[in-house]
């Protein structure tokens, strides 16, 4: 990044930041020349603890994709940017899992580690978490085709058995933890199973669901994303909230291309699947959903529904409306994947301008 570049997005991070935690003129003036400082004799700057725990949790009120903005300021920010090795990367992310469940009282989180350039003394920064989530269920390709677990995990699995691990084949093995550069030979670190709660699932009405044997994890980890803040960006920044219902029920265990259970849910409740005009499918869909909210909840694990996110993404508008502030987001990604005509966000239309601070899509580094 050019350094007129990175001097203008600090300034503009730096003076939302202090205006908005109430920092007086003279501070903020004498912060931005010490920044501008900065730029000038290293070509970067580091941001304090409190611009980086405001930066996260502006990054997470910008998110344009995220229904769940209104719990931004909770955000619990894990500074970890003094890490320098993947062992100690492991034991922060571990940390930070053991945090954020909570016992299944979920606490959003997000542990920040080293900025992609770090001058002092002369040393550069490219750690990475090679998983899409700290915890994520593997995916065995079959020699007919087929697969055992998740389908979108076969070419990490791949990967995964590439640096020796091997899980046992069942269709809900958790992956390994894996660190390293973006360039290199990474570490690979099985996940202590008292840090990964499951929850089996089972149905409010018909007992022979959990014959079914599905189940799901309690907390989504988002880890290979970048977190830019003012010009700096931080490409390893796991975070999470917590689940709406029909990320579960009506995408990771209901698509065809993931775990395709409607079939097997509408035998079981005895749907007519000769016709699409008996609905099964929606009715399958339904019954799958009502299992995942009932069994998060009979677990004690946070989880919240598609038609009270819409209503808190509402009360989220209105707070940032009284803030003087407009909300951007995606329309094709607040609208829940089940009955969104019913929520009144399908009503709408959205600015869907990238703000930053922001979380951001990089590279997988196993793809290069």
């Amino acid at each position: 990044m050019e350094q007129q570049q990175l001097m203008d997005r600090a300034a503009a991070f730096i003076r939302q930041c202090y205006q908005e935690l109430a920092i007086d003129e003279a501070q903020t003036e004498l912060r931005m020349t010490e920044v501008m400082k900065q730029i000038v004799n290293s070509g970067t700057y580091r941001h304090t603890t409190e611009e980086l725990t405001h930066g996260a949790r502006l990054a997470w009120r910008n998110s344009n994709r995220c229904i769940g903005r209104l719990f931004w300021q909770s955000l619990a920010v894990l500074d970890a940017r003094e890490v320098e090795s993947s062992d100690e990367a492991a034991e922060a992310v571990f940390e930070h899992m053991a945090f954020a469940t909570n016992n299944g009282r979920i606490r959003p989180a997000i542990t920040i580690f080293a900025q992609e350039q770090e001058h002092g003394g002369g040393r550069s920064n490219n750690l990475r978490i090679w998983n899409h989530q700290l915890v994520r269920y593997a995916g065995y390709e079959q020699p007919d085709g087929t697969v055992v677990g998740d389908p979108l995990s076969v070419p990490f699995t791949r990967v995964c058995e590439s640096l020796g691990w091997k899980g046992e084949g069942t269709p809900f093995d958790v992956l390994p933890l894996v660190i390293g550069p973006s360039n290199g030979t990474p570490a690979v670190y099985e996940i202590p199973e008292e840090l990964v709660l499951q929850v089996p699932l089972i149905h409010p009405t018909e007992p022979r669901f959990s014959a079914l044997a599905l189940q799901w994890y309690a907390v989504p980890f988002i880890s290979d994303m970048a977190l830019e803040i003012g010009g700096i960006r931080y490409p390893a920044a796991p975070f999470n909230g917590w689940y709406m219902g029909t990320e579960i029920g009506a995408r990771n265990l209901s698509d065809v291309s993931r775990y395709n259970k409607l079939r097997p849910i509408a035998e079981l409740f005895g749907y007519d699947m000769t016709t699409n005009t008996s609905l099964w499918k929606d009715r399958a869909l339904v019954e799958l959903n009502a299992a995942v909210l009932h069994s998060y909840k009979s677990a004690g694990v946070s989880i919240v529904d598609h038609h009270t996110a819409a209503e808190q993404f509402g009360r989220f508008e209105q707070q940032e409306l009284a803030a003087g502030r407009s909300v951007t987001g995606r329309w094709s990604w607040l609208i829940p994947p089940m009955s969104p005509s019913a929520t009144p966000i399908w009503h709408r239309g959205f600015d869907n301008t990238e703000r930053e601070p922001r979380f951001s899509y990089q590279p997988k580094p196993y793809s290069t």
